[in-house]
């Protein structure tokens, strides 16, 4: 994203009450980071061909995005030529401060 890109106007989407007053625009779409991380499974499992994949999560706030990805790993791994094994594993860290 551009340093001045201007986003959407959140009347576009359905926002929840709650953050109605806290949101002022939406950068990127909910449909737009969902087909990144479909391109981005489709990508690992090209470029790791028969190679096994080891997934690590950052906790707390990666794990969504991680689940998203290795659904979408799973199911090209479900209907794909050839089954790539995949080990999960989660890690917890400090805060950057």
């Amino acid at each position: 994203i551009r340093d001045d890109e201007s986003g959407y106007n959140k009347n576009l989407f359905c926002i929840p009450k709650h953050y109605e007053e806290d949101l002022e625009r939406v950068f990127i779409p909910h449909g737009l980071i969902l087909d990144r991380t479909e391109r981005l499974a489709r990508d690992i499992m090209q470029d790791m061909r028969s190679h096994h994949i080891v997934a690590l999560c950052v906790l707390k706030g990666g794990y969504k995005f991680f689940a998203d990805l290795l659904d979408h790993i799973k199911a090209r791994n479900q209907n794909g030529d050839k089954s790539v094994p995949v080990t999960v594993d989660f890690v917890r860290i400090k805060s950057y401060c």
